[in-house]
């Protein structure tokens, strides 16, 4: 493995027992595990820093500012920012959503505009613009997705006639697919679209550079890259946050409020209304120096190869029994195994293969993974999930693979 199995020892709750058995987790599309040295960044600022930022000029709010301004610049080398004031924090990159389609989709969509998303986005990407479009009177257009688990653009430049937006994931949630984004951005702009990136499967995994990308606005959240719950981010281009209008109104947020009206400040802190999460930028910032520790490039090989040996030994012990949904080839994917498991004829419900797991100490996701239209074009109602990262290594594969073997006693295969 390019990541030593020894990372295990820096996640505190991987070293429990559950039911008796060691703990495999193995839902980190879903949320991550969060090493020490998160855990001790956040409790260190509240034992030595808290104060609010931006509002005071005693050392400690200095110092706290410090904090929240150091781990927004830690997220703009991160992803390779042209700078740092284009990064802007949210609860969750649902909210980043949100903000995208209330202020830029507000102020620039109307009758005879399109937005294009595809077949294979999470919820985030997908209801936000449907509410916007009962509004606004826009079009919402549909990448479809292949039986393999691509995204089908042969139809791709009738689709762009007239849109203003594409918004798609860099990876799916469900399928892993890793789409091709600096083609999209290629072909978006050259329909004069811009370019929305769902990143919140990608930029944990794969090493990211937006400018590289050709994204216009790129999204993503802490909590599945080793950070804290409650903390997302949004990066845009500069000129498009200076157009864009507020998304939130309060305190922090304005340059001068009078009783006649109110003007705002500048970039990032203009979508930034209210007393931010510094903790969790604090724990922002520690999950990318552990991850710059690994090496991202070290991230992506290993979890490749866990991703092939999983493949392989999942469909090599259950032949037709088992369906991994998404591509079939390693590099083309993230680790993120979509399956449903049983005889042919009788599917076992992901939702029991979910609880059989659990009595082995195997914590896998079952559902519809907040991604509805999708699975309705797989034609299946939910699926057992399986996600891997940094801390997985071919002995959880190893008991997935025993666990499932134990669910065929008990539903009688």
């Amino acid at each position: 493995m390019s990541i030593s199995a020894d990372i295990k020892r820096d996640f505190p709750v991987l070293q429990q027992q559950v039911h008796d058995k060691p703990l495999i987790y193995l839902d980190s599309g879903n949320t991550s595990q969060k090493p020490q040295a998160v855990i001790d960044a956040m409790n260190e600022y509240y034992e030595t820093t808290n104060a609010n930022v931006h509002r005071g000029s005693y050392d400690l709010a200095v110092r706290a500012t410090e904090a929240l301004e150091g781990a927004r610049a830690k997220v703009a080398r991160f992803i390779n920012a042209p700078a740092t004031n284009e990064v802007v924090f949210t609860k969750n990159a649902t909210e980043a959503f949100n903000l995208i389609a209330r202020s830029w989709g507000a102020a620039n969509l109307g009758p005879g505009d399109a937005v294009v998303i595809s077949e294979m986005e999470h919820h985030a990407n997908i209801v936000p613009w449907h509410m916007l479009s009962a509004e606004k009177g826009f079009e919402l257009r549909w990448i479809p997705v292949t039986p393999d688990g691509h995204l089908d653009l042969r139809d791709l430049d009738t689709l762009l006639e007239g849109a203003k937006l594409v918004s798609v994931t860099a990876m799916s949630n469900v399928l892993g697919t890793l789409n091709d984004i600096p083609r999209l951005a290629e072909a978006a702009h050259g329909a004069r679209a811009l370019l929305a990136v769902d990143g919140s499967q990608y930029v944990p995994h794969v090493p990211t550079d937006v400018q590289a990308m050709g994204a216009d606005f790129l999204i993503f959240t802490g909590h599945k890259m080793l950070g804290p719950m409650g903390i997302g981010v949004l990066w845009a281009r500069a000129d498009l946050l200076e157009a864009m209008p507020p998304f939130l109104g309060g305190g922090e947020m304005i340059l001068n409020v009078t009783k006649e009206g109110f003007t705002t400040t500048e970039i990032p802190w203009k979508f930034e209304a209210g007393t931010p999460m510094v903790a969790e930028a604090v724990g922002l910032g520690a999950a990318i120096d552990y991850l710059d520790s690994l090496g991202m490039d070290n991230v992506r090989a290993h979890e490749i190869e866990l991703t092939d040996y999983a493949l392989r030994t999942l469909n090599e012990r259950y032949g037709d029994k088992i369906v991994i949904h998404g591509p079939q080839v390693a590099s083309e994917r993230g680790g993120v195994l979509s399956f449903v498991y049983g005889e042919p004829d009788m599917r076992v419900h992901p939702h029991d293969i979910a609880q059989v797991l659990d009595q082995a100490g195997v914590c896998v996701r079952a559902g519809h993974h907040c991604a509805k239209p999708l699975l309705q074009t797989m034609n299946v109602p939910a699926t057992s999930r399986a996600s891997v990262y940094v801390y997985n290594d071919e002995s959880d594969i190893d008991a997935l693979a025993e666990a499932l073997e134990a669910s065929s006693d008990i539903f009688a295969f």
